[in-house]
């Protein structure tokens, strides 16, 4: 660390923060030595550089916990799939849009898509129906990022959830609880 610094004079901050002024290296030097600490040049393009007496180990910690913990708050967006049939009842339909619901309160995009195969390819109408079925029961939390779209024997839409709707994280259900269940011996 101290190695690296090249200038001659180098602009000082205290370990208290604290601004000392413009001093020469040797004295930065002494003065982080006399604290037990290390001098770490923080700004080295500025002229003249800016050194800080800190503790350079506990100083690399913290800038990895503070990466980490960023890290932490970020919510990926996953697509979801859920893939139909022309064949599937509008029950099953809106079963899948009930499953649906559930990814977009967690901010998911669902990509639904109805697979055609054999003669089920001459009644692509029958497939637009489910999708705007599907819309429909989740319009109030979700809207079409895309339009529908037929790509060889698939009819897909891509859902994202509305901006107003209350994100919620998965929980798990309180270890108490789940020993708290009675156990049917007979």
């Amino acid at each position: 660390m101290n190695e690296a610094i090249k200038a001659k004079e180098v602009r000082l901050i205290a370990e208290d923060g604290t601004q000392v002024g413009v001093v020469p290296i040797a004295e930065a030097l002494a003065r982080a030595s006399d604290a037990s600490l290390d001098l770490v040049e923080v700004a080295p393009t500025a002229a003249p550089p800016v050194c800080k007496i800190i503790d350079y180990g506990k100083y690399k910690y913290e800038q990895k916990k503070k990466a980490h913990e960023s890290k932490t708050h970020h919510h990926t967006v996953h697509t979801k799939e859920i893939r139909l049939r022309p064949r599937t009842d509008i029950h099953d339909v809106l079963v899948k849009a009930h499953h649906a619901r559930e990814f977009f309160l967690r901010g998911d995009k669902v990509l639904v898509t109805v697979f055609f195969k054999g003669r089920e390819a001459t009644h692509i109408e029958i497939g637009k129906e489910h999708i705007a079925q599907f819309v429909k029961a989740v319009e109030d939390v979700a809207k079409a990022e895309k339009d529908v779209a037929m790509e060889h024997d698939r009819l897909s839409i891509l859902l994202v959830p509305r901006e107003q709707v209350k994100r919620i994280e998965p929980q798990k259900p309180p270890e108490s609880a789940q020993a708290a269940q009675p156990v049917d011996t007979e």
